[in-house]
C-alpha cells in the first residue's frame, strides 16, 4: 500500500499540465543542415580512437573491419530512413521498437541508445581536455564543465541557433581532415602498410589478416561511423520530415565512408601502420611524422582538430536531449524532463544528463567511457533492426514516402553485424561491458518500478 502510495506521488509530481508545452521547434531544420549534423556527430572519431584498431590488426584486416562496419551503418541508416519518414519523431528509432515490440521493447531500445549518448560526451570532453593540455597545458575537471555549461548554454539558447553553430564548427574539422590527406598524399606509400619484420613478400604481407584480429578491431572501426544513427532525432524539428531525413542520413553516411576510407588508407600508408596504432592524435601525430617535430602545420590542424572534437560533442548534446524529451514526453523518464523553454528547447533534458556526463568525465578514463557508449550502441542497433524487420512483416499497410532498397534483407544485415561488433565489446575491454550491463540493470530497474506505462 505505501509502496503504491509512493509510485503515485512520483508519477504525479513529474506530471504535465499542459501537453502543449512539449512541442519542439517544427521547420528549423533541412536536409543539409541533418546532413550536416549526422556528419559532427560522428567526426571527433576521425581524430582520436579508430587508430587503436592497428594496435590490434594488420592494415589489411583493419580496412576489412572498417568495410564490415560501414555496411553496417549503411544498412542501418536505409532502414532508419524507410522508418523515420514513416513515422518522424524526437524519440527517433525507439518509437519503431515501441510500436512493434510494445512498450518493454520500446524502453530497451530507447536506454540502449541513452547508455550510448549520455556517455559519449563524457568521453569526448576528456579528449578535448588532453588536445588542450597538449596546445596550453591545461586539462581536468575545470575544462570539463566549462565545456559542458558553454554547450549546453548555446542549445539553450534555441535550436536554430545551435544547428548553425554546428554548422560552422563542422565545417572546420572536415577543413582539418582535408589539410591532412593532403599533406600526406605525397609520402604515401604501400611500404608503409607492411609489418616491417615479416619474414612475407611485400605482397603476401600488405594483404595479411586473420578473422580473430578482425573481430576485435571492430571497436574500433566502429569509431569513423557511431551516433550518424541520431539524425532521426530531429526528425520534429525537420521541414519536411518525409524528405528531408532519408536525404539527411543517407548524405551523412556517404560522406563518413568516403571519409574514413581516405583516413585508413593515407594516414598509415604516410606514417607507417605500425607507429599509428599507438598515437594519441593519428592526424596531427602523422604529419608530425613525414614534417617533423616542429611543423606548424601539425600545430594548426591540432588546434583546427578541436573543431572534430567540439562538433560531436555539442551535436551529441543535441540528441541525447531530445532522446530524454521524447521519453519523458511518453511516460518512460519522469514527465518534468519534456518540459519546453520558451525558446522551444528542453531545458531539463539538456540540463540533467550533462550533469551526468559531466560527473562520468570526472574518471579521466575516455576509452573506458567509449567502450561503454558502444556497447549501448551495438546493442541498439540490433533492437532497431529487428524492430524494421517486425514492422515490414507486420505493418506492409504502413504509408512509406521511403523503402530501403534490399528491404528485409538490408535489416538482417545489420542485425547479423551488429551481433558480431556487440561481442567483439565484450570480449575487448569485461570492465566496461560489466558497467555498462549495471547501467542498463539500473534503467531496467527504474523501469519495472516507477516509469512503466500503465
Amino acid at each position: 500500500m505505501l509502496f503504491g502510495w509512493f509510485q503515485r506521488l512520483w508519477r504525479a509530481s513529474f506530471s504535465m499540465k499542459d501537453s502543449e508545452t512539449s512541442q519542439l521547434q517544427k521547420g528549423a531544420a533541412g536536409w543539409f543542415l541533418l546532413a550536416t549534423l549526422g556528419v559532427s556527430y560522428v567526426i571527433s572519431g576521425s581524430f582520436a580512437g579508430w587508430n587503436f584498431g592497428f594496435a590490434v590488426t594488420s592494415w589489411f584486416g583493419m580496412m576489412i573491419a572498417v568495410a564490415l562496419m560501414g555496411l553496417m551503418y549503411f544498412c542501418l541508416v536505409l532502414c532508419l530512413a524507410e522508418m523515420s519518414a514513416a513515422l518522424p519523431s524526437a524519440a527517433g528509432g525507439y518509437r519503431i521498437s515501441r510500436k512493434v515490440m510494445g512498450d518493454t521493447g520500446g524502453f530497451a531500445t530507447a536506454l540502449a541508445v541513452l547508455l550510448e549518448y549520455s556517455i559519449a560526451p563524457a568521453a569526448i570532453v576528456i579528449f578535448i581536455g588532453q588536445y588542450l593540455e597538449a596546445l596550453l597545458g591545461i586539462n581536468g575537471p575545470v575544462v570539463y564543465a566549462v565545456f559542458y555549461l558553454l554547450f549546453i548554454g548555446v542549445h539553450l539558447l534555441g535550436v536554430g541557433e545551435a544547428l548553425r553553430f554546428m554548422l560552422v564548427v563542422t565545417a572546420f574539422a572536415v577543413l582539418a581532415i582535408a589539410i591532412t590527406l593532403i599533406t600526406l598524399g605525397p609520402h604515401f606509400s604501400l611500404a608503409n602498410l607492411v609489418v616491417a619484420d615479416s619474414t612475407e613478400s611485400a605482397q603476401q604481407n600488405l594483404l595479411a589478416f586473420d578473422a580473430v584480429s578482425v573481430w576485435a578491431a571492430f571497436p574500433f572501426a566502429m569509431w569513423l561511423f557511431l551516433a550518424v544513427e541520431g539524425v532521426p532525432l530531429a526528425a520534429e524539428e525537420a521541414n519536411d520530415p518525409a524528405v528531408d531525413l532519408p536525404r539527411g542520413i543517407i548524405g551523412a553516411m556517404l560522406f563518413l565512408l568516403i571519409s574514413a576510407f581516405l583516413i585508413v588508407v593515407f594516414v598509415p600508408g604516410a606514417a607507417t601502420s605500425e607507429e599509428v596504432g599507438y598515437y594519441g592524435a593519428p592526424l596531427v601525430d602523422a604529419i608530425k611524422h613525414v614534417l617533423g617535430e616542429d611543423s606548424v602545420l601539425a600545430d594548426f590542424v591540432n588546434l583546427v582538430g578541436l573543431a572534430g572534437l567540439t562538433a560531436s560533442f555539442f551535436s551529441i548534446i543535441f540528441g541525447y536531449s531530445r532522446l530524454v524529451f521524447a521519453m519523458s514526453r511518453e511516460g518512460y523518464l519522469p514527465r518534468f524532463m519534456s518540459a519546453i523553454s520558451s525558446r522551444k528547447v528542453p531545458h531539463w533534458a539538456l540540463i540533467i544528463p550533462g550533469v551526468i556526463g559531466f560527473i562520468c568525465s570526472l574518471t579521466g578514463k575516455g576509452e573506458l567511457m567509449i567502450n561503454i557508449a558502444v556497447i549501448g550502441a551495438t546493442l541498439s542497433y540490433a533492437l532497431q533492426s529487428i524492430s524494421y524487420i517486425l514492422l515490414k512483416r507486420n505493418h506492409a499497410d504502413l504509408h512509406r514516402p521511403y523503402n530501403a532498397p534490399g528491404g528485409q534483407r538490408t535489416a538482417y544485415v545489420t542485425l547479423a553485424l551488429s551481433l558480431l561488433a556487440l561481442t567483439s565489446c565484450f570480449a575487448y575491454d569485461v570492465g566496461a561491458a560489466l558497467i555498462a550491463l549495471g547501467l542498463m540493470g539500473l534503467g531496467v530497474g527504474y523501469y519495472v518500478v516507477l516509469g512503466r506505462r500503465a
